[in-house]
Protein backbone atom coordinates (compact mmCIF):
# COMPACT_ATOMS: atom_id res chain seq x y z
CA UNK A 1 0.00 0.00 0.00
CA UNK A 2 2.97 2.29 0.82
CA UNK A 3 4.13 1.72 -2.69
CA UNK A 4 0.56 1.93 -4.25
CA UNK A 5 0.61 5.25 -2.24
CA UNK A 6 4.20 6.68 -3.07
CA UNK A 7 3.67 6.28 -6.84
CA UNK A 8 0.73 7.34 -6.66
CA UNK A 9 2.08 11.08 -5.66
CA UNK A 10 4.94 11.11 -7.82
CA UNK A 11 2.62 10.51 -10.70
CA UNK A 12 0.61 13.15 -9.35
CA UNK A 13 3.57 15.71 -8.81
CA UNK A 14 4.69 14.94 -12.79
CA UNK A 15 1.52 15.69 -13.79
CA UNK A 16 1.24 18.90 -11.99
CA UNK A 17 4.71 19.78 -12.54
CA UNK A 18 4.83 19.36 -15.90
CA UNK A 19 4.97 22.60 -18.74
CA UNK A 20 5.50 23.16 -21.90
CA UNK A 21 8.27 25.12 -22.86
CA UNK A 22 6.53 26.96 -26.14
CA UNK A 23 4.00 28.62 -23.56
CA UNK A 24 7.20 30.08 -21.95
CA UNK A 25 8.54 31.46 -25.76
CA UNK A 26 5.08 32.67 -26.17
CA UNK A 27 5.50 34.63 -23.14
CA UNK A 28 8.66 35.76 -24.54
CA UNK A 29 7.59 36.82 -28.13
CA UNK A 30 4.76 39.08 -27.22
CA UNK A 31 6.44 42.99 -27.71
CA UNK A 32 5.17 45.87 -25.97
CA UNK A 33 6.21 48.26 -28.79
CA UNK A 34 4.04 46.46 -31.46
CA UNK A 35 1.10 46.76 -29.21
CA UNK A 36 1.98 50.50 -28.47
CA UNK A 37 2.03 51.55 -32.29
CA UNK A 38 -0.97 49.37 -32.85
CA UNK A 39 -2.89 51.31 -30.24
CA UNK A 40 -1.40 54.52 -31.55
CA UNK A 41 -2.50 53.75 -34.76
CA UNK A 42 -6.39 52.87 -33.54
CA UNK A 43 -6.02 55.77 -31.17
CA UNK A 44 -5.09 58.44 -34.39
CA UNK A 45 -8.08 57.39 -36.30
CA UNK A 46 -9.41 60.25 -34.83
CA UNK A 47 -12.94 58.50 -33.66
CA UNK A 48 -14.06 54.85 -34.05
CA UNK A 49 -17.52 55.08 -33.09
CA UNK A 50 -19.81 52.69 -35.04
CA UNK A 51 -21.79 55.21 -36.68
CA UNK A 52 -19.40 57.40 -37.77
CA UNK A 53 -17.25 57.61 -41.26
CA UNK A 54 -17.00 54.53 -43.04
CA UNK A 55 -15.33 56.36 -45.96
CA UNK A 56 -12.18 58.33 -45.48
CA UNK A 57 -8.88 55.89 -45.31
CA UNK A 58 -7.74 58.38 -42.26
CA UNK A 59 -10.81 58.58 -40.14
CA UNK A 60 -13.43 56.81 -38.80
CA UNK A 61 -14.57 52.83 -37.98
CA UNK A 62 -14.43 52.58 -41.90
CA UNK A 63 -11.09 53.46 -41.80
CA UNK A 64 -9.81 51.41 -38.31
CA UNK A 65 -11.73 48.06 -39.32
CA UNK A 66 -9.60 48.34 -42.93
CA UNK A 67 -6.52 48.74 -41.23
CA UNK A 68 -7.42 46.16 -38.96
CA UNK A 69 -8.07 43.56 -41.66
CA UNK A 70 -4.90 44.70 -43.31
CA UNK A 71 -3.02 43.36 -40.49
CA UNK A 72 -4.56 40.30 -40.21
CA UNK A 73 -3.88 39.75 -43.49
CA UNK A 74 -0.44 40.32 -43.12
CA UNK A 75 -0.12 37.80 -40.36
CA UNK A 76 -1.71 35.66 -42.49
CA UNK A 77 0.86 36.16 -45.53
CA UNK A 78 3.56 35.57 -43.01
CA UNK A 79 2.43 32.25 -41.98
CA UNK A 80 1.47 30.66 -45.41
CA UNK A 81 -1.63 31.97 -45.61
CA UNK A 82 -2.67 30.17 -41.99
CA UNK A 83 -5.77 32.36 -41.28
CA UNK A 84 -9.10 32.91 -42.81
CA UNK A 85 -9.80 37.04 -42.85
CA UNK A 86 -13.18 38.12 -43.64
CA UNK A 87 -15.71 40.44 -42.61
CA UNK A 88 -18.63 39.21 -40.77
CA UNK A 89 -21.50 41.57 -40.73
CA UNK A 90 -24.98 42.88 -39.69
CA UNK A 91 -27.54 45.37 -40.56
CA UNK A 92 -28.84 47.36 -37.51
CA UNK A 93 -31.97 49.44 -38.18
CA UNK A 94 -32.18 53.12 -36.65
CA UNK A 95 -34.28 53.32 -33.70
CA UNK A 96 -33.27 49.41 -32.51
CA UNK A 97 -32.23 51.23 -29.53
CA UNK A 98 -31.84 54.83 -28.43
CA UNK A 99 -28.25 54.85 -29.57
CA UNK A 100 -29.03 53.82 -32.75
CA UNK A 101 -29.89 56.99 -34.88
CA UNK A 102 -29.65 55.60 -38.02
CA UNK A 103 -29.27 53.20 -40.40
CA UNK A 104 -26.00 51.40 -39.49
CA UNK A 105 -23.50 48.19 -40.76
CA UNK A 106 -22.14 46.68 -37.94
CA UNK A 107 -19.01 44.95 -39.03
CA UNK A 108 -16.54 42.69 -37.34
CA UNK A 109 -13.71 41.49 -38.30
CA UNK A 110 -12.56 38.06 -38.03
CA UNK A 111 -9.48 35.74 -38.35
CA UNK A 112 -9.63 32.21 -37.92
CA UNK A 113 -6.44 30.04 -37.74
CA UNK A 114 -7.67 26.32 -38.12
CA UNK A 115 -7.27 23.77 -35.57
CA UNK A 116 -5.41 20.44 -36.97
CA UNK A 117 -6.92 18.03 -35.37
CA UNK A 118 -10.73 19.49 -33.88
CA UNK A 119 -11.16 22.10 -36.36
CA UNK A 120 -14.92 22.71 -35.02
CA UNK A 121 -13.73 24.11 -31.63
CA UNK A 122 -12.84 27.25 -31.44
CA UNK A 123 -11.45 29.44 -28.45
CA UNK A 124 -11.88 33.08 -29.35
CA UNK A 125 -10.35 36.06 -28.09
CA UNK A 126 -12.08 39.24 -28.92
CA UNK A 127 -11.16 42.96 -28.65
CA UNK A 128 -13.67 46.10 -29.56
CA UNK A 129 -13.00 48.38 -32.24
CA UNK A 130 -15.52 51.29 -31.50
CA UNK A 131 -14.98 54.20 -29.18
CA UNK A 132 -16.92 56.49 -27.86
CA UNK A 133 -17.16 60.05 -25.79
CA UNK A 134 -19.54 61.39 -22.84
CA UNK A 135 -22.45 61.45 -25.57
CA UNK A 136 -22.53 58.38 -26.79
CA UNK A 137 -24.31 59.23 -30.00
CA UNK A 138 -21.57 61.39 -30.52
CA UNK A 139 -20.22 59.97 -33.66
CA UNK A 140 -18.29 63.50 -35.49
CA UNK A 141 -16.13 64.77 -32.33
CA UNK A 142 -12.46 62.84 -31.26
CA UNK A 143 -13.13 59.91 -29.53
CA UNK A 144 -9.34 58.51 -29.17
CA UNK A 145 -10.49 55.23 -27.12
CA UNK A 146 -6.81 54.69 -26.57
CA UNK A 147 -7.32 51.96 -23.46
CA UNK A 148 -10.65 51.55 -24.35
CA UNK A 149 -10.33 49.80 -26.91
CA UNK A 150 -7.55 49.91 -28.40
CA UNK A 151 -5.84 48.33 -25.77
CA UNK A 152 -7.93 45.48 -26.39
CA UNK A 153 -7.41 44.85 -30.14
CA UNK A 154 -4.21 45.96 -30.33
CA UNK A 155 -3.73 42.73 -28.04
CA UNK A 156 -5.76 40.71 -30.19
CA UNK A 157 -3.64 41.59 -33.09
CA UNK A 158 -0.43 40.52 -31.27
CA UNK A 159 -1.65 37.24 -29.90
CA UNK A 160 -2.22 36.33 -33.42
CA UNK A 161 0.87 37.48 -34.38
CA UNK A 162 2.21 35.51 -32.41
CA UNK A 163 0.53 32.38 -32.36
CA UNK A 164 0.27 31.85 -36.02
CA UNK A 165 3.54 30.97 -35.51
CA UNK A 166 2.38 27.63 -34.20
CA UNK A 167 -0.15 24.50 -35.04
CA UNK A 168 -2.68 23.81 -32.64
CA UNK A 169 -5.61 20.74 -32.08
CA UNK A 170 -8.19 23.45 -32.35
CA UNK A 171 -9.40 26.53 -33.85
CA UNK A 172 -8.56 29.94 -32.77
CA UNK A 173 -10.34 32.90 -33.62
CA UNK A 174 -8.80 36.64 -33.53
CA UNK A 175 -11.17 39.48 -33.87
CA UNK A 176 -12.32 42.83 -33.76
CA UNK A 177 -15.97 43.07 -32.10
CA UNK A 178 -17.78 46.41 -33.33
CA UNK A 179 -20.98 47.92 -31.83
CA UNK A 180 -19.93 47.37 -28.11
CA UNK A 181 -20.93 50.76 -26.82
CA UNK A 182 -24.56 50.61 -28.80
CA UNK A 183 -25.73 47.78 -27.82
CA UNK A 184 -23.48 44.93 -27.57
CA UNK A 185 -24.11 44.08 -31.46
CA UNK A 186 -20.98 43.21 -32.97
CA UNK A 187 -20.87 40.41 -29.81
CA UNK A 188 -24.26 39.24 -30.82
CA UNK A 189 -24.05 39.15 -34.44
CA UNK A 190 -20.98 36.51 -34.12
CA UNK A 191 -22.53 34.51 -31.67
CA UNK A 192 -25.22 34.39 -34.38
CA UNK A 193 -23.33 33.68 -37.12
CA UNK A 194 -21.30 30.69 -34.80
CA UNK A 195 -24.57 29.11 -34.07
CA UNK A 196 -25.80 29.47 -38.01
CA UNK A 197 -22.65 27.69 -38.88
CA UNK A 198 -22.70 25.22 -35.83
CA UNK A 199 -19.25 25.69 -34.72
CA UNK A 200 -18.40 24.77 -31.42
CA UNK A 201 -17.35 27.69 -29.45
CA UNK A 202 -14.98 26.38 -26.22
CA UNK A 203 -14.84 29.85 -24.84
CA UNK A 204 -14.73 33.74 -25.57
CA UNK A 205 -12.29 35.61 -23.77
CA UNK A 206 -13.11 39.28 -23.93
CA UNK A 207 -10.30 41.64 -23.69
CA UNK A 208 -11.90 45.06 -22.53
CA UNK A 209 -9.60 47.71 -21.46
CA UNK A 210 -6.34 45.73 -20.78
CA UNK A 211 -3.99 49.32 -20.76
CA UNK A 212 -4.65 51.27 -17.22
CA UNK A 213 -2.24 50.62 -14.01
CA UNK A 214 -3.24 54.08 -12.12
CA UNK A 215 -7.08 54.18 -10.87
CA UNK A 216 -9.16 56.49 -10.02
CA UNK A 217 -8.81 55.67 -6.40
CA UNK A 218 -5.27 56.41 -6.75
CA UNK A 219 -3.97 52.98 -6.38
CA UNK A 220 -1.56 52.04 -9.16
CA UNK A 221 -0.76 47.84 -10.00
CA UNK A 222 0.64 46.54 -13.44
CA UNK A 223 0.38 42.77 -11.84
CA UNK A 224 -3.05 42.50 -10.72
CA UNK A 225 -6.34 41.89 -13.76
CA UNK A 226 -9.92 41.04 -12.90
CA UNK A 227 -11.60 38.10 -14.78
CA UNK A 228 -15.05 38.60 -15.07
CA UNK A 229 -17.63 35.44 -15.39
CA UNK A 230 -21.20 34.51 -14.88
CA UNK A 231 -22.12 31.54 -12.62
CA UNK A 232 -24.30 29.61 -14.54
CA UNK A 233 -25.65 29.88 -18.37
CA UNK A 234 -28.51 31.87 -18.89
CA UNK A 235 -29.89 29.25 -21.13
CA UNK A 236 -30.22 26.70 -18.17
CA UNK A 237 -33.30 24.70 -18.43
CA UNK A 238 -35.93 25.13 -14.87
CA UNK A 239 -34.63 20.98 -14.93
CA UNK A 240 -31.38 21.96 -14.43
CA UNK A 241 -31.93 24.60 -11.89
CA UNK A 242 -33.79 22.75 -10.07
CA UNK A 243 -31.41 20.24 -9.71
CA UNK A 244 -28.34 22.55 -8.97
CA UNK A 245 -30.80 23.12 -5.43
CA UNK A 246 -30.37 19.56 -4.33
CA UNK A 247 -26.78 18.87 -5.94
CA UNK A 248 -25.08 22.21 -6.30
CA UNK A 249 -23.15 23.87 -8.96
CA UNK A 250 -24.44 27.50 -8.11
CA UNK A 251 -20.82 28.76 -8.88
CA UNK A 252 -19.34 26.18 -11.43
CA UNK A 253 -21.33 26.88 -14.93
CA UNK A 254 -19.37 26.85 -18.15
CA UNK A 255 -18.01 30.62 -17.65
CA UNK A 256 -16.91 29.73 -14.50
CA UNK A 257 -14.32 27.17 -15.07
CA UNK A 258 -13.25 28.87 -18.15
CA UNK A 259 -12.44 31.45 -15.47
CA UNK A 260 -10.90 29.12 -13.31
CA UNK A 261 -8.74 27.50 -16.39
CA UNK A 262 -7.43 30.95 -17.47
CA UNK A 263 -6.52 32.14 -13.21
CA UNK A 264 -4.81 28.59 -12.96
CA UNK A 265 -2.57 28.30 -16.30
CA UNK A 266 -1.35 32.37 -15.43
CA UNK A 267 -0.18 31.37 -11.82
CA UNK A 268 1.70 28.31 -13.24
CA UNK A 269 3.49 30.21 -16.67
CA UNK A 270 3.45 33.85 -15.23
CA UNK A 271 3.49 33.66 -11.39
CA UNK A 272 4.27 36.76 -11.04
CA UNK A 273 0.41 38.04 -12.11
CA UNK A 274 -2.07 38.28 -9.50
CA UNK A 275 -5.35 36.72 -11.27
CA UNK A 276 -8.32 37.72 -9.33
CA UNK A 277 -11.44 36.03 -10.25
CA UNK A 278 -14.79 38.12 -9.98
CA UNK A 279 -17.91 36.46 -9.41
CA UNK A 280 -20.24 38.52 -11.70
CA UNK A 281 -20.92 38.86 -15.43
CA UNK A 282 -19.04 42.02 -15.31
CA UNK A 283 -18.80 45.31 -13.89
CA UNK A 284 -21.69 46.30 -11.40
CA UNK A 285 -24.55 47.41 -13.63
CA UNK A 286 -22.47 47.48 -16.94
CA UNK A 287 -21.80 44.74 -19.86
CA UNK A 288 -19.19 43.69 -22.18
CA UNK A 289 -18.88 41.69 -25.44
CA UNK A 290 -18.89 38.06 -23.87
CA UNK A 291 -21.92 38.67 -22.66
CA UNK A 292 -23.83 38.15 -26.07
CA UNK A 293 -21.98 34.97 -26.05
CA UNK A 294 -23.11 33.82 -22.65
CA UNK A 295 -27.00 34.65 -23.92
CA UNK A 296 -25.65 31.70 -26.79
CA UNK A 297 -25.24 29.55 -24.55
CA UNK A 298 -20.98 29.96 -24.93
CA UNK A 299 -18.71 29.63 -22.17
CA UNK A 300 -17.49 33.51 -21.93
CA UNK A 301 -15.64 35.93 -19.91
CA UNK A 302 -13.96 39.15 -19.37
CA UNK A 303 -10.10 40.11 -18.76
CA UNK A 304 -9.49 43.54 -17.89
CA UNK A 305 -7.47 45.92 -15.45
CA UNK A 306 -7.77 45.46 -11.91
CA UNK A 307 -7.69 49.31 -11.04
CA UNK A 308 -10.21 51.97 -13.65
CA UNK A 309 -9.98 55.50 -13.86
CA UNK A 310 -13.04 56.76 -14.94
CA UNK A 311 -11.89 60.36 -15.73
CA UNK A 312 -10.99 58.54 -18.91
CA UNK A 313 -13.38 56.76 -20.00
CA UNK A 314 -16.70 57.69 -22.16
CA UNK A 315 -15.08 60.83 -21.33
CA UNK A 316 -14.91 64.23 -23.81
CA UNK A 317 -11.56 65.61 -24.14
CA UNK A 318 -11.26 68.45 -21.86
CA UNK A 319 -9.15 69.67 -18.63
CA UNK A 320 -11.60 70.65 -15.97
CA UNK A 321 -10.24 71.86 -12.26
CA UNK A 322 -6.65 70.57 -13.02
CA UNK A 323 -7.76 67.08 -13.79
CA UNK A 324 -7.27 65.55 -17.86
CA UNK A 325 -10.36 64.20 -19.14
CA UNK A 326 -10.42 61.89 -21.95
CA UNK A 327 -9.33 58.60 -22.96
CA UNK A 328 -5.69 59.11 -24.37
CA UNK A 329 -3.00 57.57 -25.73
CA UNK A 330 -0.90 58.75 -22.50
CA UNK A 331 -2.69 57.02 -20.41
CA UNK A 332 -1.98 53.96 -21.50
CA UNK A 333 0.66 51.24 -19.76
CA UNK A 334 2.30 49.28 -22.82
CA UNK A 335 3.98 46.84 -20.31
CA UNK A 336 0.91 46.05 -18.41
CA UNK A 337 -0.97 45.42 -21.91
CA UNK A 338 1.71 43.50 -23.13
CA UNK A 339 1.17 41.34 -19.79
CA UNK A 340 -2.40 41.04 -19.97
CA UNK A 341 -2.08 40.00 -23.90
CA UNK A 342 0.48 37.20 -22.74
CA UNK A 343 -1.88 36.05 -20.57
CA UNK A 344 -4.69 35.49 -23.34
CA UNK A 345 -1.90 34.51 -25.67
CA UNK A 346 -0.71 31.24 -23.39
CA UNK A 347 -4.72 30.49 -22.54
CA UNK A 348 -5.56 30.41 -26.38
CA UNK A 349 -2.36 28.32 -27.04
CA UNK A 350 -3.10 25.84 -24.23
CA UNK A 351 -6.89 25.06 -24.61
CA UNK A 352 -6.16 24.75 -28.37
CA UNK A 353 -3.63 22.08 -27.61
CA UNK A 354 -5.51 19.96 -25.15
CA UNK A 355 -7.68 17.02 -25.93
CA UNK A 356 -11.70 18.41 -25.08
CA UNK A 357 -13.48 18.40 -22.32
CA UNK A 358 -14.85 15.09 -20.54
CA UNK A 359 -18.61 15.11 -21.95
CA UNK A 360 -21.56 13.19 -19.48
CA UNK A 361 -19.95 13.60 -16.56
CA UNK A 362 -21.74 11.60 -14.36
CA UNK A 363 -21.24 11.53 -9.78
CA UNK A 364 -22.40 9.27 -7.24
CA UNK A 365 -21.81 8.05 -3.81
CA UNK A 366 -24.77 9.02 -2.13
CA UNK A 367 -24.75 7.80 1.55
CA UNK A 368 -21.27 6.26 1.30
CA UNK A 369 -17.79 7.25 2.19
CA UNK A 370 -16.75 7.35 -1.31
CA UNK A 371 -17.43 9.89 -4.49
CA UNK A 372 -17.78 7.76 -7.73
CA UNK A 373 -17.68 9.62 -11.09
CA UNK A 374 -17.82 8.31 -15.32
CA UNK A 375 -17.76 9.87 -18.13
CA UNK A 376 -17.32 9.39 -21.94
CA UNK A 377 -13.94 8.74 -23.19
CA UNK A 378 -12.59 11.70 -24.93
CA UNK A 379 -10.68 10.45 -28.26
CA UNK A 380 -6.62 11.75 -28.00
CA UNK A 381 -6.60 11.87 -24.29
CA UNK A 382 -4.17 10.13 -22.47
CA UNK A 383 -5.42 10.68 -19.10
CA UNK A 384 -7.80 12.36 -16.69
CA UNK A 385 -7.70 14.22 -13.62
CA UNK A 386 -10.52 13.98 -11.29
CA UNK A 387 -10.57 17.14 -9.43
CA UNK A 388 -12.56 18.06 -5.89
CA UNK A 389 -12.84 21.25 -3.85
CA UNK A 390 -13.95 22.92 -0.58
CA UNK A 391 -17.37 24.08 -1.75
CA UNK A 392 -16.11 27.25 -0.50
CA UNK A 393 -12.93 27.09 -2.43
CA UNK A 394 -13.02 29.31 -5.82
CA UNK A 395 -10.19 27.15 -7.32
CA UNK A 396 -9.78 23.02 -8.15
CA UNK A 397 -7.09 22.34 -5.30
CA UNK A 398 -6.76 18.62 -5.39
CA UNK A 399 -6.94 16.10 -7.94
CA UNK A 400 -5.93 12.18 -8.91
CA UNK A 401 -4.65 11.46 -12.27
CA UNK A 402 -5.98 8.45 -14.08
CA UNK A 403 -5.77 6.86 -17.19
CA UNK A 404 -7.17 3.65 -19.10
CA UNK A 405 -10.25 4.29 -17.52
CA UNK A 406 -13.51 6.31 -17.68
CA UNK A 407 -14.68 5.72 -13.92
CA UNK A 408 -13.20 6.24 -10.52
CA UNK A 409 -14.24 5.97 -6.67
CA UNK A 410 -12.28 8.20 -4.60
CA UNK A 411 -12.60 5.87 -1.65
CA UNK A 412 -12.89 8.10 1.41
CA UNK A 413 -13.88 11.08 0.28
CA UNK A 414 -17.04 12.20 1.31
CA UNK A 415 -19.80 13.37 -1.76
CA UNK A 416 -21.60 15.86 0.54
CA UNK A 417 -18.24 17.98 1.42
CA UNK A 418 -16.88 18.44 -1.88
CA UNK A 419 -17.63 19.58 -5.42
CA UNK A 420 -16.18 17.85 -8.53
CA UNK A 421 -14.95 17.98 -11.58
CA UNK A 422 -13.05 15.50 -14.73
CA UNK A 423 -11.05 17.58 -17.02
CA UNK A 424 -8.99 15.56 -20.12
CA UNK A 425 -4.98 15.10 -20.70
CA UNK A 426 -3.93 15.19 -23.81
CA UNK A 427 -0.22 13.27 -24.37
CA UNK A 428 1.60 16.25 -23.91
CA UNK A 429 0.32 17.18 -20.60
CA UNK A 430 -1.78 20.66 -22.02
CA UNK A 431 -5.03 20.28 -20.08
CA UNK A 432 -9.01 20.75 -21.19
CA UNK A 433 -11.41 23.09 -19.05
CA UNK A 434 -13.03 21.48 -16.30
CA UNK A 435 -16.60 19.35 -17.05
CA UNK A 436 -18.34 19.57 -14.14
CA UNK A 437 -20.94 16.34 -13.53
CA UNK A 438 -24.09 16.95 -15.18
CA UNK A 439 -26.00 13.86 -13.76
CA UNK A 440 -26.29 11.58 -11.08
CA UNK A 441 -25.25 7.60 -11.12
CA UNK A 442 -26.51 5.15 -9.07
Amino acid sequence: MRKITILFLLISTNILAQTDTKIYDIINAISSDRIKADITTLANFGTRHTLSDTISNTRGIGAARRWIKSEFDKISSDCNNCLEVFYQKDLVKKGTNSRITKDVWVVNVVAIQKGTKYPNNYIVMSGDIDSRISDPNNFTDDAPGANDNASGMAGTIEAARVLSNYNFENSIIYVGLSGEEQGLFGGKGLAAYAKEKKWNIVGVMNNDMIGNIKGVDGVIDNRMFRIFSEPVPPTETERQRRARRFYGGEVDGISRQLARYIYTTTKTYMPEMNPKMIYRLDRFGRGGHHRPFNDAGFAGIRIMEAHENYTQQHQDIRTENGIEYGDRLKFVNFEYAKKLTAVNAINLASIASAPPSPKNVGIGGIVEASAKLKWDKVIGAKGYKIYWRDTTSPTWDNFKYVENTTEFTLEGIVLDNYFFGVSAIGKDGHESIVSFPSKIIR
